[in-house]
């Protein structure tokens, strides 16, 4: 499976940066999957709804499907937090993964980069960095992308993963 990634601290743009990514690659005949850390709890679930009192109940997993979508919520319950490698394997086959976040996991990454946000670049210190999308020009020795070149990012990242 082809992974590329969006990294960057807080505040840098990589939701936005992922989303329009979504959209040009899908956009160009692609499918498209997408895997984005949280670094806090996080639930898809809704107080009260039947699903999340199966959870509540004790349920280690809960399978929810309609007309329009599965969504599979697994506990934890002090489990450590499975490996990158073991999501990916959950995924159905597609052409692209584009994974949010993961900084410190080796796959590619191209780096999300606001000025405004006061954090230092990452891709000099981080060689799985592999170019910079930034609203501000930079001298790199990766290839720097306007942050808002949605296309440009997506050719590189389409070259880089042979698409």
């Amino acid at each position: 499976m082809r992974v590329y990634g969006v990294t960057g601290w807080k505040n840098a743009g990589k939701t936005g940066l992922v989303e329009r990514l979504v959209t040009e690659i899908t956009g160009r005949g692609f499918s498209v999957s997408t895997v984005k850390h949280a670094h806090h709890a996080v639930d898809v679930d809704q107080t009260g709804t039947d699903s999340f009192r199966h959870r509540e109940a004790g349920a280690s997993e809960v399978l929810l499907a309609s007309g329009k979508r599965i969504a599979v919520m697994q506990e934890l319950r002090g489990a450590p937090e499975p490996p990158l490698a073991d999501l990916l394997a959950r995924l159905l086959p597609v052409d692209l993964v584009l994974i949010e976040g993961f900084k410190r996991e080796s796959h590619p990454k191209v780096e999300a980069f606001r000025a405004e946000a006061g954090n230092a670049l990452m891709a000099p210190e981080n060689s799985t960095i592999r170019a910079v999308a930034s609203d501000t020009p930079l001298q790199l020795q990766v290839p720097v992308f306007d942050l808002d070149n949605t296309a440009a990012v997506a050719d590189f990242i389409l070259k880089e993963v042979g698409l």
